[in-house]
């Protein structure tokens, strides 16, 4: 009985252990996505009022945790009884995370005309047409939520599909977890930066003071660091998405051996997204001609 008991210490210990190993490494693969993840998201959390932007918030993260209880069933029964599917979408999420890093350069360099909706600034605006202002930007969110937690899940599974399925089940939902609760945590206090910044300049009546400096230093701050962190973020999409061609693609792996394994995940991303843009490109002309 007792040896039993301790079997069972035992076998917890190293179920325990091989969590925390794979943990480590499923958090370092998806550490890019959630780059993105975080910049998409403070952007989209920004812009309303002061006193909106935590519900707002709130009413995403939600969104986000029941996006995450809907994908995580599927990609375990994916991984149970149809192990390859769980590669091929991590090679379809590849291809969707190259051609968002490339499409983001190319918007750098050759700004898209985007449609604008026309706005009377005479005519006022009632609470019903904020109220779906909101609600109109919180299920784009959602849906882009959606389909990063879709990615992270799937990069996580493929860092411990060859694990037993309890290690799996441990790892990706703490994954899963950790994406909400640090990119939304995040998200929160980047979005109230410029709050914050606004009350220790009204702190006191005195112009020039040291909290005058640092209030304005965060109300300006505020959009420089979510264009900083789009910026690493779309980085972090090459670097992911270079990564997966390279670990499920033979030829790839072998590709490039002298060079430096980030350099060449990063070209490579940017090489596949870039093709990905210009094929869609071409069948949207074509489509469009037909």
């Amino acid at each position: 009985m007792a040896s039993g008991l301790f079997a069972l210490f035992d076998d917890i210990a190293t179920l325990m252990d091989d969590v925390a190993t794979m943990t480590k490494v499923a958090a370092k693969k998806t550490s890019g996505i959630l780059g993105d993840d975080l910049a998409v998201n403070a952007e989209k959390a920004s812009g309303f009022v002061p006193d909106r932007e935590l519900p707002v918030l709130w009413a995403i993260t939600k969104g986000s945790l029941l996006n995450k209880l809907i994908i995580l069933p599927v990609a375990f029964l994916l991984s149970a009884f149809l192990p390859i599917a769980v590669t091929i979408i991590l090679l379809l999420g590849g291809l969707y995370l190259a051609y968002e890093g490339a499409e983001k350069i190319l918007e750098f360099f050759i700004p898209h005309e985007k449609a604008h909706e026309e706005v009377n600034l005479e005519e006022p605006v009632s609470e019903d047409q904020v109220l779906a202002h909101e609600k109109k930007k919180i299920k784009s969110a959602i849906t882009t939520d959606f389909i990063l937690s879709v990615e992270i899940v799937i990069i996580a599974l493929g860092t411990v599909v060859d694990q037993t399925l309890s290690t799996q089940i441990v790892v990706v939902s703490i994954i899963a977890l950790l994406a909400t609760v640090g990119v939304y945590g995040l998200v929160a206090l980047i979005v109230r930066m410029d709050e914050f910044g606004y009350k220790l300049i009204a702190l006191n009546p005195e112009d020039d003071t040291i909290s005058d400096k640092v209030g304005r230093f965060l109300v300006n701050a505020l959009p420089v660091v979510i264009r900083v962190i789009g910026y690493i973020g779309t980085v972090a999409l090459l670097l992911v998405s270079g990564g997966i061609f390279t670990h499920n693609i033979e030829f790839l792996h072998h590709l490039l051996p002298t060079w430096p394994g980030i350099i060449k995940d990063l070209f490579l991303g940017l090489g596949v997204g870039l093709l990905t843009v210009g094929l869609l490109f071409i069948f949207k002309k074509i489509f469009t001609k037909s």
